[in-house]
């Protein structure tokens, strides 16, 4: 039996939450939401995702100090995180912060899935 691949996606806007969730379980992916980066490693220690969507507008810890925790945790910095915002600067803010990609909202199913697909190589 073949165990679905796992995403987490971090956002404050719950639709953005739901709307993921709809698609990629209807993809076939087990999905996490949270809309808090709040305890980032504690809460990806505890799923283990095959890989993240990470907003940039979180409250407390945004997205780039919560993204470059990720990357610099042992366990955790070969998970690929993909920056996700709504910013017409989402290129710059990925770098800045150490992502692996970028997909710019809005967004499309195709595009949603195929950096799914890019970065998770079966």
């Amino acid at each position: 039996m073949i165990k679905n691949k796992k995403v987490f996606v971090f956002d404050d806007n719950i639709d953005i939450l739901e709307l993921c969730t709809i698609i990629l379980e209807d993809a076939g992916y087990d999905i996490k939401t949270s809309s808090t980066s709040n305890n980032i490693i504690d809460q990806v220690m505890a799923y283990t995702p095959d890989i993240i969507f990470m907003d940039n507008w979180l409250p407390d810890v945004g997205g780039i100090d919560a993204t470059r925790a990720l990357k610099a945790h042992a366990q955790l910095k070969n998970i690929p995180v993909i920056y996700f915002s709504a910013n017409n600067d989402v290129k710059s803010l990925a770098d800045q912060a150490g992502a692996d990609g970028y997909l710019s909202k809005p967004f499309d199913i195709e595009e949603l899935e195929g950096i799914i697909n890019k970065h998770l190589t079966i």
